[in-house]
C-alpha cells in the first residue's frame, strides 16, 4: 500500500503533533450531496448500494472530491451485522430500518450465530479493499460498527424506537437473556472490525448511538462493558501503524471519564458538552472528536466560521483534537456550507499548532 500523503487524522487521534486540526464529518457521504442521491438511485435501494463494492467506493469518495477532508469513512450501515445474522433487514419508506425476525426471547438469542466477515459480510470487506485502492494513500480510511447495545436495540425493537420499551423490558425483566444477546453481538462486532482492519481500514469507530438512553448503571453493564470487551479483542497495530479506536456515545458526555478508561484512543462528543470542559476532565488520557451542532450548517458562512473559531479556541493549543459534527450531517444542508466549515477548520486551527 502507498504511504499516506495526509496522516494528520491518525496523528491527532494518537495525540501527536499536527500542522492543523483534522476534520471529517459523520455521514459525509450522504443525501445532502446531489451526486450521492444520483448514485443511490442508480443502485436501486440503500442496501443495494451498500452491497455493491464499486458503488460503495464511489459514494465514499464523493465528499473527498468536493472538500479537503482528512479522512474517508467506509460507506456501509451499522445494521449489516444483524442482517447477516438472519434477522431480515428491510427499509420501510419514511420509517427507516425494520427486521422481519426480531429477537424477543431466549430461544431467539440461542439461534444466533456469529457471521463470518469474509462470507456473509464479504461485500463489506470487498468495499474496504476497493476504497483503499482508490484512495491510493490520499487520506486514511475509517472502518466502523455499531455498539452491541445499539445494534441490540434494533434487533429487539424490530426497528427504530423512541421509547425502547421492548429492549428495556428485556433489560429489567430478563437481564440474563439480554446479556447473552450482547455477548454474541460483541463477538460478531469484534470479528467484523478486525476483518475491516485486515482488509485495509486504518482507524475504527464504534457508534453507540443509543447508549445515552440508559441510566448510569445500565450504561456501564449493558453498553460500556461490551464495548470494553470489543476493544480488548481488536487489532491495535497493522502494517506498522497503530490502529486508533474512537468510541462515540451520543448523549453520553456525563460518562466521559468511564469512556476514557475503556481502552479507546479517542471519544466522540455530541454538542451538549463544552469541549473545553471535556478536555479538562480527560486531560491527556485520550483524544477528543467533535463537537459542532450539525444545525450550525443551516446558518450563514460568518456564523459557521464563528462557531468553528469558538470550538477551536475552547479546545486550545493541545494535541488530540479531531474536528467533527456532534452527530451526522443533516440531509438538507447546503454543500457550500460544508466547504465553508472545512476551510474554516483548516485555516483557523493553524494558530493552535506549532508543527
Amino acid at each position: 500500500m502507498p504511504t499516506l500523503e495526509n496522516d494528520r487524522f491518525l496523528r491527532a487521534l494518537l495525540r501527536e503533533p499536527v500542522d492543523r486540526t483534522p476534520i471529517w464529518i459523520m455521514r459525509q457521504a450522504g443525501r445532502y450531496l446531489p451526486e450521492y442521491r444520483a448514485t443511490r438511485e442508480q443502485a436501486g435501494s440503500f442496501m443495494d448500494l451498500c452491497r455493491n463494492p464499486e458503488l460503495a467506493c464511489e459514494v465514499t469518495l464523493q465528499p473527498l472530491r468536493r472538500f479537503a477532508l482528512d479522512a474517508a469513512i467506509l460507506f456501509s450501515d451499522i445494521l449489516t451485522i444483524p442482517d447477516a445474522m438472519g434477522l431480515g433487514l428491510y427499509f420501510e419508506p419514511g420509517e427507516g430500518p425494520r427486521f422481519e425476525h426480531p429477537i424477543r426471547s431466549a430461544k431467539d438469542v440461542k439461534t444466533l450465530g456469529v457471521p463470518d466477515p469474509e462470507d456473509e459480510l464479504g461485500y463489506v470487506m470487498d468495499a474496504v479493499r476497493t476504497i483503499r485502492r482508490a484512495l491510493n494513500g490520499k487520506v486514511p480510511l475509517i472502518g466502523f460498527s455499531g455498539s452491541p447495545w445499539t445494534l441490540a436495540t434494533y434487533m429487539v425493537e424490530g426497528g427504530s424506537s423512541k421509547e425502547f420499551g421492548k429492549i428495556k423490558g428485556m433489560l429489567y425483566s430478563e437481564p440474563d437473556v439480554l446479556h447473552q444477546l450482547l455477548h454474541t453481538v460483541a463477538q460478531a462486532v469484534s470479528r467484523y472490525l478486525n476483518a475491516q482492519v485486515e482488509a485495509g481500514a486504518q482507524a475504527l469507530m464504534i457508534f453507540d448511538t443509543w447508549g445515552g438512553a440508559l441510566t448510569p448503571p445500565a450504561y456501564r453493564s449493558f453498553s460500556l462493558h461490551y464495548i470494553e470487551q470489543i476493544i480488548d479483542q481488536l487489532i491495535r497495530e497493522h502494517d506498522g501503524r497503530r490502529i486508533p479506536i474512537i468510541m462515540f456515545t451520543k448523549g453520553g458526555a456525563q460518562w466521559l471519564e468511564w469512556q476514557a478508561a475503556a481502552g479507546c484512543d479517542a471519544a466522540g462528543l455530541d454538542w451538549t458538552i463544552d469541549i473545553a470542559d471535556a478536555r479538562r476532565r480527560v486531560g491527556a488520557q485520550i483524544a477528543l472528536q467533535g463537537n459542532m451542532d450539525p444545525g450550525v450548517l443551516y446558518g450563514t458562512p460568518e456564523r459557521i466560521r464563528e462557531e468553528v473559531a469558538r470550538i477551536l479556541q475552547a479546545f486550545g493549543p493541545h494535541p488530540g483534537h479531531v474536528f467533527n459534527l456532534g452527530h451526522g450531517i443533516h440531509q438538507h444542508i447546503d454543500p457550500d456550507n460544508v466547504a465553508v466549515l472545512v476551510d474554516a477548520v483548516h485555516t483557523l486551527s493553524a494558530q493552535y499548532h506549532t508543527l
